[in-house]
């Protein structure tokens, strides 16, 4: 039995309407895993970057590429887990608190760098930028006080120049 692990694709792709939708179906066909998707334009306006967070077996792995390279609006695909590259996430967190729990929230706010955008009565606003696992380990920290809403971006990455 192989074993699956978690890959980040870096996908350049002609960048017009359609292309995401043909990617996404093409994964959605095949019964591939898709746990986050992040497409945006790149210094070129005629390319888009989608990074593209999946789970699956190394087999698996060459068949999503393979399959991806045949589509004729896709320009490269590069396989970014590991170390050659800088992956980076971004949440926005709306989390509980009372006059008694904001210093602690704000305390764990500061311990991660993260910023401080709204503050009501009940809750704060926080954001924070950085590594899946730096976002995972405030997230846990953050969790006591209460989330009540939360939106994260799905990874975007860059190889390292070698």
């Amino acid at each position: 039995v192989m074993k699956s692990k978690t890959y980040v694709l870096s996908i350049l792709a002609d960048n017009h309407s359609g292309v995401l939708l043909l990617i996404c179906g093409l994964f959605a066909r095949r019964g591939y895993n898709l746990l986050s998707i992040s497409a945006a334009e790149t210094q070129d306006p005629h390319i888009s970057r989608l990074t593209i967070v999946t789970e699956a077996d190394d087999q698996t792995l060459e068949q999503i590429i393979k399959q991806v390279q045949k589509l004729h609006e896709i320009h490269e695909v590069l396989n970014l887990s590991g170390d050659i590259s800088v992956k980076r996430e971004h949440v926005l967190v709306r989390a509980g608190c009372s006059e008694e729990t904001r210093d602690g929230l704000i305390q764990v706010a500061n311990l991660y760098r993260a910023k401080v955008l709204n503050v009501a009565q009940t809750e704060l606003m926080l954001e924070l930028t950085g590594s899946p696992k730096k976002i995972d380990s405030f997230l846990r920290l953050v969790k006591p006080y209460g989330i009540i809403k939360m939106a994260r971006s799905g990874m975007i990455a860059l190889e390292r120049e070698l």
